[in-house]
């Protein structure tokens, strides 16, 4: 089956993912997770508190809360992901090492 990444997602489904994101945030397999404190794109270590959960796949392009959807991530990182797919992301962290 594929998947439209660019078809738009209404607004209840991505609430009730988040919902999701939420209970995912207070189980002991995301807690293991930040207790590294290992951003998942730059590598970087963070304070466990301040690391936020980052859909790679995001919900506003179909991706849904599941433990192999959802990673740590420090909050530039996040920021500066917004909805880019893996693939995207990658190609955009490749063109600002050339620059």
């Amino acid at each position: 089956m594929m998947i439209d990444f660019d078809l738009p997602v209404d607004d209840a489904t991505i609430r009730r993912e988040r919902e999701k994101a939420r209970a995912l945030r207070k189980q002991n397999w995301w807690q293991a997770k930040i207790s590294k404190g290992i951003c998942h794109y730059c590598g970087q270590q963070v304070p466990p508190k301040e690391l936020t959960l980052d859909h790679l796949v995001p919900l506003a392009r179909g991706g849904k809360s599941t433990k192999g959807n959802c990673v740590p991530a420090c909050k530039d990182c996040n920021n500066k992901k917004k909805n880019l797919l893996p693939l995207e992301w990658e190609e955009h962290l490749k063109r600002l090492q050339k620059q």
